[in-house]
């Protein structure tokens, strides 16, 4: 039984690639305990087909993203967010909206892979990279003993985990 869902949400820029990939993935290894989101501050308005793809080729869900901006998660009806995350520098950098709840945020920042240029197999390769970037990072965050942490100690873990 799970006691307590944590929202999480993942923000970049365009919200097509990075922070769609991370809300798979945590969606997926977070087992009930935790309700994954994802949204840009410019999106894109499209879901890159390589996010797709490689969560595919990783065995988890594709259907139901959509890009979509990081506002809808700062309308008083929406979930009350425990993390936020960033993902690409370039929102890290931004002005964010306040977030109901005060959640704890750090930056995870991985390198673009909707940029990356080349051959098909290359740019797959790219976005394999970034998604097992995150997945290590998500599995490290899925390893605390949340429930045990201050809050500064969780701050502490969380930037350290964006590190790795």
């Amino acid at each position: 039984m799970v006691d307590t869902v944590y929202n999480v949400l993942f923000v970049c820029t365009g919200n097509s690639a990075r922070s769609i990939l991370a809300e798979g993935l945590l969606n997926a290894l977070g087992q009930g305990r935790f309700r994954a989101h994802s949204a840009g501050s410019h999106p894109k308005g499209e879901v890159h087909p390589l996010a797709l793809t490689t969560l595919e080729r990783l065995q988890f869900p594709t259907a139901g993203y959509r890009s979509k901006s990081w506002q809808e998660f700062a309308q008083p009806d929406a979930p009350r967010l425990d993390f936020v995350f960033t993902v690409c520098d370039a929102a890290a950098g931004e002005p964010c909206p306040v977030w109901p709840g005060q959640p704890v945020s750090a930056h995870w920042g991985v390198p673009d892979p909707a940029s990356a240029e080349g051959a098909d197999e290359f740019r797959r390769k790219v976005f394999l990279d970034a998604a097992l970037i995150l997945r290590r990072r998500i599995e490290l965050l899925l390893s605390l003993p949340l429930a045990k942490l201050d809050a500064l100690s969780l701050q502490r873990e969380l930037r350290d985990i964006g590190t790795r």
